[in-house]
């Protein structure tokens, strides 16, 4: 199966780039560069890519607001965000405006590949460093814990175990790190992770994190 890819990035060297990885792979075929978020909302209309790679800071649109329209259009694309340390508070905003995931710009091809196919077959993709960085920058503005209700309610919910994986993803642990972090296996790590999914009706693990951020969980 072919992997349509729509570039958006204000940079058209950046754009060249990426489209030479993603060229140089028989499985992917890059339908479009746009040069803004509104571009990128009119070519995801037309050209039904299955990822767009989505810049952030960008004129006429931003990322954020491309983001939100094409998710909120019933669009099946999926958003992978691409973005710096220095613009991490516009990535959470991105995360709840319905992207799939986010990618610092630098990433190495094979994580870039590997991540657009990920993200292409339903997955979330967060890079843990960012995912780090974010709650740093944000730990400060964050309630000291869960608000009386929601910790109550996680109490009753999860067991211990869960509620110790809840942490670890929320502060950005890829599923090798939890496991040797709590001595288990990947795909005991990867059931408990699920069983967080479906008790707290999330999509994914980037509303794993979004949902830590708004409750104060986290373990820095």
């Amino acid at each position: 199966m072919t992997i349509s890819v729509l570039l958006v990035d204000d940079q058209p060297l950046l754009s060249l780039g990426f489209r030479l990885v993603l060229e140089a792979q028989p499985d992917f075929t890059v339908v479009g560069e746009a040069g803004d978020g509104a571009q990128a909302v009119g070519m995801t209309r037309a050209l039904e890519p299955d990822v767009v790679l989505m810049d952030v800071r960008m004129p006429v649109m931003d990322g954020i607001a491309a983001t939100r329209a094409i998710v909120e259009g019933g669009r099946s694309a999926k958003v992978l965000v691409l973005t710096t340390f220095d613009l991490d508070e516009y990535v959470y905003a991105a995360l709840r405006a319905g992207a799939s995931g986010f990618l610092l710009k630098d990433v190495p091809p094979a994580d870039l590949l590997s991540a657009v196919r990920a993200v292409a077959g339903g997955h979330a993709v967060v890079a843990p460093a960012v995912t780090r960085r974010l709650l740093e920058k944000f730990a400060p503005m964050l309630p000291a814990g869960p608000v009386a209700d929601q910790g109550e309610r996680l109490r009753e919910l999860l067991t211990a175990r869960e509620r110790e994986v809840l942490e670890l993803v929320a502060r950005g642990l890829s599923n090798t790190e939890i496991a040797g972090e709590l001595t288990l296996s990947e795909a005991t790590v990867k059931a408990h992770v699920g069983r967080l999914l479906a008790k707290l009706q999330l999509r994914d693990r980037v509303q794993i994190v979004i949902f830590a951020y708004e409750n104060g969980i986290r373990s820095i």
